[in-house]
């Protein structure tokens, strides 16, 4: 561990309101009188998937890490890959928790299989540290809606002064963040993962077509092929992820990231070659959870302006036939008394049979969001061998988005990692609102404000621009709306900024949140 006596001078404690918690900061003054930010200190408890791959991005940023899990082999299996304190004990132990430095902990997050220890642990170490900032992951929907209802129902009368029910700040259901993802993914054509921003712009993933007249075609030379605004954001070719350059060139089977104005999606995906009709047809797999809120999106709002957005240009109609498909009797049991007016169908979408008679391969959309990923995976490729034009698949992580992705499947949604990124965006601290990982977690963009200690504040994009090291994406004035800016772009304190970056590169962030 780095003796910090031995790398600083001088010692400056400084107390940033972290939204609903707080989050205490070190900031050091080197002998070169430039500052740096500290790690944060984050007890993690659980070692399972999600704390192994959130410890993992935290200790890439340089943080502390100190993980506890009760499970022996579990300790043992992550201790050595890990480079991080790992403790065998129960997480849910104040005593534990204060050996192991809760005290002077920055965050708590708990993601044990267990909702009710997550919860416990949060109101437990809230009791003797209210100003940490504590995030627990549950499963079951009940406490999570509950939740929402009485924040929602006090937050008026307590106006914000009183304690986090259950002395958790915030709350992180793995099906809704799914859900959402895949309900976001089918208002916008279901051609891709998508990043909004603001209610005009938005990131989309596509992929260089064959015949596309981006073809062997240098960055530069995007302008003279349409008058539409847009930034290539990353460029994925033959497996390497890149931020581009000018003289990037694109190729056939390139999946590059483009962002833009709404409005001018639907010619830049001409553009690449990609083809968006609209859904008449779609099936959905699965009726649990997940399910049932992207069925309540698709169904319940499907006359509103859900599917609006994508096709309102092509005025096409919105979606007419919706199929439900599960093999639990009782979970379509409630699919029918839900949605009246969906087709839900009892059985095996495996089974070739029930495909030709109930025709799911002549789908528009297919949508598996079951808990068997590797099912949703299977169904999808296989569906789209049989026809169906596009297809929608809950994969457990961004390697099995990858695969997916080679296997055809248009939008695969990486149920930890949307998990992580959600984590990840409550812990950057108060000046950074959004994060997301894009091009396999390669690189993650970043919304934050610049606050005025900035070292860029009051200069142009053209005199800090990094070539390589990051973009700045869209830049939003005080009161004002998103724009992508230019070289001439005067990047003022209170401005929030839209950054890409490789992920776990603090330096970048650091640069424009204050500290350099």
């Amino acid at each position: 561990m780095i003796n910090i006596k031995k790398q600083c001078a001088s010692l400056i404690y400084t107390t940033n309101a972290l939204q609903n918690g707080y989050k205490k900061a070190f900031v050091y003054k080197s002998r070169n009188s430039r500052y740096t930010v500290c790690a944060m200190n984050i007890v993690i408890i659980g070692a399972g998937f999600t704390g192994v791959q959130l410890a993992k991005r935290l200790i890439n940023e340089k943080n502390n890490v100190i993980l506890i899990d009760n499970n022996e082999d579990t300790v043992e299996h992550v201790s050595n890959r890990l480079d991080c304190t790992v403790l065998r004990a129960d997480g849910n132990n104040l005593e534990t928790l204060e050996e192991a430095g809760i005290a002077k902990a920055d965050a708590l997050v708990t993601l044990t299989e267990d909702d009710e220890i997550n919860m416990i642990t949060c109101s437990l170490v809230d009791s003797v540290y209210p100003s940490l900032l504590k995030i627990a992951r549950v499963r079951n929907y009940a406490y999570y809606v509950n939740r929402s209802k009485t924040v929602k129902h006090h937050a008026e009368r307590f106006s914000g002064k009183q304690r986090p029910l259950y002395g958790i700040d915030f709350m992180i259901h793995p099906d809704v963040e799914a859900a959402e993802a895949i309900v976001k993914a089918v208002e916008h054509g279901a051609v891709s993962d998508v990043v909004t921003f603001g209610s005009h712009y938005e990131l989309t993933a596509l992929q260089v077509g064959e015949g596309s007249q981006l073809e062997n075609v240098a960055l530069k030379q995007l302008r003279t092929l349409t008058d539409c605004k847009f930034i290539v954001v990353f460029v994925e070719s033959k497996g390497n992820s890149s931020l581009p350059s000018g003289e990037t060139i694109l190729h056939e089977g390139d999946r590059i990231g483009i962002l833009a104005h709404k409005d001018d999606l639907q010619k830049l995906l001409v553009l690449c070659g990609v083809k968006v009709d609209a859904f008449r047809n779609i099936t959905l797999v699965g009726a649990g959870r997940i399910g049932t809120i992207v069925a309540d999106h698709i169904i319940e709002k499907r006359n509103t302006s859900f599917f609006k957005k994508v096709f309102e240009s092509a005025q096409k109609k919105l979606a007419q036939n919706i199929v439900i498909v599960d093999s639990d009797k009782s979970l379509c049991k409630e699919a029918s008394e839900r949605f009246p007016t969906a087709k839900v169908l009892c059985g095996d979408v495996t089974d070739e049979g029930l495909i030709q008679e109930e025709k799911l391969d002549k789908s528009d959309l297919v949508i598996c969001a079951t808990h068997n990923h590797e099912m949703n995976m299977v169904v999808s490729a296989y569906l789209e061998s049989l026809g169906v034009e596009k297809t929608i698949a809950l994969v457990p992580h961004s390697a099995f988005a990858d695969i997916a992705r080679k296997l055809g499947i248009e939008v695969p949604v990486p149920l930890r990692d949307t998990i992580v990124d959600s984590i990840m965006s409550h812990l950057r601290g108060k000046n950074v609102t959004g994060l997301h990982t894009v091009s396999n977690g390669a690189f993650e963009i970043v919304e934050c404000d610049l606050p005025p200690a900035s070292k860029v504040a009051g200069k142009m994009l053209k005199d800090i621009a990094s070539p390589g090291e990051y973009l700045l994406l869209l830049v939003k004035k005080p009161n004002g709306h998103y724009e992508l800016p230019a070289g001439n772009t005067m990047l003022d304190a209170g401005d929030h900024l839209v950054l890409i970056e490789e992920t776990g590169n603090k330096k970048v962030l650091e640069r424009f949140s204050g500290v350099n």
